[in-house]
């Protein structure tokens, strides 16, 4: 059964951050392109960040650029992303994408950004 199950959203001020994973199951995650999506109220959902299979080569949305990091361990079958300098913007529920030979989401997790 595939699963992938992120968590470590929550309330975080302008300037903090905060720190998402996902850990996957049940399909070859190796071999398999991770992403972080989000999605906002009344938005539709974005690419925030990806990281390759093989290479590992890295993608980010100009918007967090300079401020976010994505990593993933294949050998723990996780994929983590690192956000700093959080801004109101950033509020949404952020989700985690495998893709590969088929495609599987997360349930996503709310990050809000607020003072």
């Amino acid at each position: 059964q595939v699963q992938l199950v992120e968590s470590g959203g929550g309330l975080a001020q302008p300037g903090g951050s905060l720190r998402l994973s996902c850990a996957a199951s049940g399909f070859i995650f190796n071999i398999f392109t991770m992403s972080w999506y989000r999605q906002a109220p009344g938005k539709e959902r974005e690419l925030v960040a990806s990281t390759a299979s093989i290479s590992g080569r890295t993608n980010y949305a100009d918007s967090v650029k300079g401020r976010f990091t994505i990593s993933r361990d294949n050998a723990k079958n996780t994929v983590d992303l690192q956000m700093n300098n959080l801004k109101p913007d950033d509020t949404a529920v952020y989700y985690c994408k495998a893709a590969g030979y088929a495609t599987y989401w997360g349930q996503g997790t709310q990050v809000t950004v607020s003072t």
